[in-house]
């Protein structure tokens, strides 16, 4: 798998370049061991694996039919992942209504010493970008953990609604939904 192949690619109008590539199990294992680990990724459930344990959760997603696993890069560097699923086969199986075009969506961003304002916000901007790019997906379905307050705010921020909370094996999470025309009336993609 060639790291130079982009799936995606966006301007932001303050932050630069946003491109999305194929995530190699393997090769990127060490790269997202740091990311998964590290405490700011405590929602991510990860926290103690090791670099093997990282390559073959993201072997898995990448040999699964109805997940996928991304690189999101800013300005050339591999600065997010991104992982888009089918939620009428995995994670919400049986916990919410499914409807034709649903489509369901993690994003993690890179550890960083040196925070970017607005950075987050791009990153799930560029992801919402990525996912309605595809005219079969009608509406992003997230199921972030009831306590992760951080990522409720940006999700509103892109045109998300809070459906109600859900109780999923590993976390209470609040089920929510944005439609295409939410999120291009939410004014983050502008």
């Amino acid at each position: 798998m060639l790291h130079s192949e982009i799936l995606f690619s966006r301007n932001d109008p303050c932050l630069g370049r946003f491109a999305v590539r194929p995530l190699d199990p393997d090769a990127d294992a060490e790269l997202l061991h740091g990311w998964v680990t590290h405490p700011k990724a405590a929602f991510w459930m990860m926290q103690d694996a090791d670099v093997a344990a990282v390559a073959h959760e993201y072997r898995k997603i990448s040999e699964h039919p109805h997940h996928e696993a991304l690189i999101g890069l800013h300005e050339g560097r591999p600065a997010f992942l991104v992982e888009r699923y089918d939620p009428a086969r995995l994670e919400l199986v049986g916990l919410y209504e499914h409807q034709e075009g649903d489509v369901g969506m993690h994003f993690l961003c890179a550890p960083t010493d040196t925070p970017v304002h607005g950075f987050t916000l791009a990153v799930i901007t560029t992801v919402m970008e990525l996912l309605f790019a595809d005219p079969a997906n009608r509406r992003v379905v997230v199921e972030p953990d009831t306590v992760n307050t951080a990522v409720h705010d940006l999700n509103a921020a892109v045109g998300f609604e809070v459906a109600g909370k859900i109780t999923k094996p590993e976390k209470e999470a609040l089920l929510s939904f944005c439609t295409r025309d939410q999120f291009l009336t939410s004014g983050a993609n502008a």
